[in-house]
């Protein structure tokens, strides 16, 4: 074996996921591994999803490829650290070239070089990876490869950025094959009663969040064809037959022209697969929900972050919150489910933003809704922002940028109490609305609960 492409996610070390049991694919290692058969470059695949990290070393140890590319992200990043430690110090395992790519290494070089690997792939990796890997492999000089960084003489080398890929359409398909498809399948079959596979539109984000990271894609907007998309989904349909797609897209509405073509296209080629997606509100109209029904959606992600206006702007999310409500109400309103996404403890949020968000919740009233503490992630600008008022700083190597606290309004606990209000506040106020006798015990414990949060919040400000 020349070549392997890894990741370092053990789904049954993660207790959250266990709790849910919703794995996805390595979808990005999966496109990287099909643009290199295009050009016959033998590669393998070892998704560590299902498996775990004795079974991932045997196996670099049975195959001793030359080179290991690593997928590293924050939820992997401790993972990736301790198997480049080992692939380093281990002789078993034949001293492997590591190259790592993915969101977590751009802003973090120097780090990662100096734990032991010895390229970093900056951006997007298909064409990096061919070209970085054929060097290796015939011991060429790397410096006139774009997109890449390395040790050099004790110090971080970066080359000229990489200029991302213009068009989309000659992407090769992301390589299933090469994983346990069918472990994805019954696991979700078995947990939820129906299967579901992710597909990729789109590359890059033409808004501004100030929390999102564009590490890899950029602030861009690359859209594969709709025909071409309506393919992909024709052959999932026909080799896997699953339940459900994922649309993994930011913003899977940016163009209303693409949605009128992709609507067209998965009809006329009896391609539809009951599908959800996360857009923004102001991405959807009337005409566009009509057509996304007819495609096969049956849920939106509608993201708003907060229901405080004051807090929105200061995200530079671009948007207005009655409008993200107005929206979601209406998509209920045709039947399909909706989603939300809400951030509690940004800068300068108060107790006043938290009932805006409350409010908001039980106004808009999405089928469902996801609440997160707000974390600086590195090299965007919420980070650059909060940088000088870091309190908890933990060892690099160790921790991820989720540990990371700022100085916040109130303090850390006080947000932590927030969210538990939230949810049970919202929820209640869901019991609520089924109008059902049967729900006013599960109802009346919400409403404890919420209650009970709420009033601790006040000692912890």
């Amino acid at each position: 074996m020349s070549l392997l492409l890894t990741h370092t996610y053990f789904l049954f070390e993660d207790a959250k996921e266990k709790s849910i049991m919703r794995p996805y694919a390595p979808l990005g290692l999966l496109y990287i591994s099909g643009y290199l058969n295009k050009y016959n470059i033998e590669n393998h695949v070892y998704d560590s999803t299902f498996y775990s990290k004795t079974e991932q070393l045997n196996f670099i140890k049975e195959k001793q490829p030359k080179a290991i590319a690593i997928y590293t992200n924050l939820m992997t990043k401790i993972n990736v650290i301790k198997l480049i430690k080992i692939l380093k110090t281990e002789a078993n395992y034949g001293f492997p070239t590591i190259i790592l790519g993915g969101p977590d290494v751009t802003y973090n070089l120097e780090n990662y070089l100096n734990t032991g690997a010895d390229y970093i792939i900056i951006g997007e990796g298909e064409q990096t990876t061919l070209e970085l890997y054929n060097a290796i492999l015939n011991n060429e000089e790397v410096s006139g490869i774009t997109g890449i960084a390395y040790l050099k003489d004790q110090s971080v080398y970066k080359t000229p950025p990489r200029v991302k890929m213009k068009s989309l359409e000659d992407l090769p398909l992301p390589n299933r094959k090469a994983i346990p498809v069918q472990k994805y399948l019954d696991t979700w079959k078995t947990h939820h009663g129906k299967s579901s596979m992710t597909v990729s539109t789109q590359r890059g984000c033409p808004y501004t969040c100030k929390w999102c990271s564009t590490a890899v894609y950029g602030q861009s907007y690359r859209r594969r064809p709709a025909n071409l998309v309506a393919s992909e989904l024709k052959m999932l349909k026909n080799t896997y037959n699953p339940d459900t797609i994922w649309f993994v897209d930011d913003v899977f509405t940016v163009s209303f022209k693409w949605i009128e073509a992709f609507h067209e296209e998965v009809i006329k080629q009896d391609a539809i697969i009951p599908f959800e997606c996360i857009t923004r509100a102001e991405r959807l109209n009337d005409h566009i929900l009509k057509l996304l029904k007819e495609a096969g959606c049956y849920r939106i992600w509608i993201g708003a972050e907060s229901g405080s206006q004051k807090i929105i702007d200061a995200m530079d999310r671009r948007v207005d919150v009655n409008l993200v409500k107005e929206v979601i109400q209406k998509t209920n309103a045709l039947g399909m489910e909706t989603g939300t996404f809400i951030m509690v403890g940004y800068p300068g949020e108060t107790v006043e933003d938290i009932t805006a968000t409350t409010t908001y919740l039980k106004e808009a009233n999405p089928t469902h809704f996801t609440i997160t503490k707000a974390y600086p992630i590195k090299g965007t600008s919420l980070y650059n922002e909060i940088e000088k008022d870091i309190t908890i700083q933990p060892n690099w190597e160790t921790s991820t940028d989720r540990d990371i606290d700022f100085k916040r309004t109130y303090t850390t606990k006080f947000y932590d109490l927030a969210i538990r209000h939230i949810v049970n506040e919202v929820n209640f106020n869901k019991e609520l609305l089924k109008g059902k006798h049967k729900n006013l015990v599960t109802a009346t414990k919400l409403k404890t609960k919420s209650i009970l949060a709420k009033s601790v919040m006040q000692f912890y400000k």
